[in-house]
């Protein structure tokens, strides 16, 4: 059973709500096409870079779980090197990002081509993270609730610590998003998340790129 139908179908919101997310919409459109103009230099400086030390492709595409389960493919810029020729033992992630890629990553300047993904209604400027598909079947019927809302570029989780929050305090995290959302609250969120992003706090957890892997709750009872 497809994990969307075993958690439920999502809630309807009242006339209220649905005419913020409308809104929502209006203003993550007007903030990405800004964004995209405002910063291409930047961003094809980035791409030139990426050409220079890592060679094509510049962008990493990659397959997420949307609002209500939906799948779209996430871009960003590329931070590691290619996979290396079969061996006995192959790099972690942490030995294939680059230099140039933690950069980018530590100042989340690799997640500038995500403008295309919220003009293309597949993100937010704010919401939950979109995680990975593999993720789908692990999620508690509580946890899975976080997909109720748009996926965001900044989001709960990142406004509270990033990656240096459990897994746990983030899923929780979003859910509480979801439930308390407005658009006051994401003008919080989005405030949040760029001190956090200036000040590169949260970038990996101990010993990771970035996070371990969820293996679903800690109860089991996914």
């Amino acid at each position: 059973m497809a994990a969307e139908e075993a958690h439920g179908a999502p809630p309807r919101g009242g006339p209220g709500r649905r005419m913020q997310l409308a809104l929502k919409r209006v203003i993550d459109l007007v903030l990405a096409a800004m964004a995209l103009v405002v910063l291409s230099p930047l961003m094809l400086a980035i791409s030139l870079l990426i050409l220079v030390t890592m060679g094509p492709p510049v962008l990493f595409a990659h397959r997420r779980l949307g609002q209500h389960g939906r799948e779209f493919t996430l871009l960003k810029f590329r931070t590691m090197r290619g996979a290396p020729p079969p061996v006995d033992r192959p790099l972690d992630d942490e030995q294939r990002l680059t230099a140039i890629g933690r950069l980018l990553r530590s100042l989340t300047l690799d997640e500038l081509p995500e403008l295309v993904n919220v003009l293309r209604g597949e993100l937010s400027i704010v919401g939950p993270r979109p995680l990975l598909l593999e993720y789908r079947e692990l999620y508690s019927p509580e946890q899975w609730r976080r997909h109720e809302m748009p996926p965001g570029m900044a989001g709960p989780a990142l406004a509270l610590g990033r990656n240096a929050l459990s897994w746990e305090e983030k899923l929780a995290a979003d859910v509480a998003y979801v439930d308390h959302w407005s658009l006051w609250l994401d003008l919080k969120v989005l405030g949040l998340s760029l001190w956090r992003v200036l000040r590169r706090e949260g970038v990996s957890a101990e010993g990771h790129a970035t996070m371990p892997r969820f293996e679903g709750p800690r109860d089991g009872n996914a």
